[in-house]
């Protein structure tokens, strides 16, 4: 699940902390979220899945192939949980490929375990009480599965700008095909649709530095592994719906040219 571009915007807040060592293993970031008001939000493909309580129900996000709007209540807070690039498949016991983009109820996957942990949740008065919630759930679900790692290791390789997949495929030890297999089930697409997601993702980490005037949209395509700007442009759109200067007047507020 994607990420406000600005941890403040208006009334609502966005704040990351890091998991707790049980976890860490699987879990990319633990995060808290004052929403103020009901309003949409924009979430960006980034390859992970989010357990997300929103203090009625407690769902497993996602999305990959494109922008997602998502509906935030309106919530005194929220807290989640985002999963690594690579285990969502094993974490959540089924192929990524069947789990629709979007916010899939937990107790539909997990049944008892989830509605015990909705029923946990519903009494904690505070965002860190849930997150310690939420990890215990976390921790109890790897007790129960193996998470072999060679999608999140494929994740991690995939990131760099000049990779290629079948030098990925054979420094893990299997066949073009097997990556594709075991990449599809853990995250939802294959390695190359990957790969464009997460050169996207890194991307989005630059954002900042060019509304800051740190650094020009052209240098970051460059950086990042993108052809040319008119390349970032074109997967932007195709990812986001937005050009890269819709994204950073987003952020900033500022006319930036394309």
């Amino acid at each position: 699940m994607g990420v406000p571009l600005r941890r403040r915007a208006g009334r609502s807040v966005y704040r990351e902390s890091t998991p707790d060592a049980a976890v860490a293993g699987v879990v990319e970031r633990a995060w808290t979220g004052v929403v103020g008001r009901r309003r949409p939000l924009r979430v960006f493909p980034d390859g992970c899945v989010d357990l997300v309580w929103d203090g009625t129900v407690l769902a497993a996000v996602t999305t990959v192939r494109g922008v997602l709007r998502h509906e935030l209540p309106s919530a005194d807070w929220t807290v989640g949980l985002r999963l690594r690039c690579g285990v969502g498949g094993a974490v959540l016991g089924l192929p990524m490929t069947e789990l629709p983009a979007g916010a899939t109820p937990l107790r539909d996957l997990w049944a008892v375990g989830a509605r015990r942990a909705e029923a946990r949740l519903a009494e904690c008065g505070a965002p860190d009480e849930a997150r310690s919630v939420l990890e215990s759930l976390v921790a109890e679900r790897l007790r129960d599965v193996e998470v072999e790692g060679l999608s999140l290791a494929a994740a991690r390789a995939l990131r760099a700008p000049d990779a290629r997949t079948d030098r990925v495929a054979a420094g893990l030890g299997v066949s073009e095909r097997g990556l594709r297999r075991h990449v599809r089930h853990d995250v939802g697409v294959g390695p190359k649709e990957l790969q464009r997601v997460l050169r996207f993702r890194r991307f989005l980490e630059r954002v900042e530095a060019v509304a800051r005037d740190k650094t020009s949209l052209a240098d970051v395509a460059a950086d990042v592994g993108y052809a040319d700007q008119s390349h970032l442009g074109r997967e932007c759109r195709r990812l986001s719906g937005a050009s890269p200067g819709a994204l950073v007047r987003s952020w900033t507020g500022r006319n930036v040219p394309d």
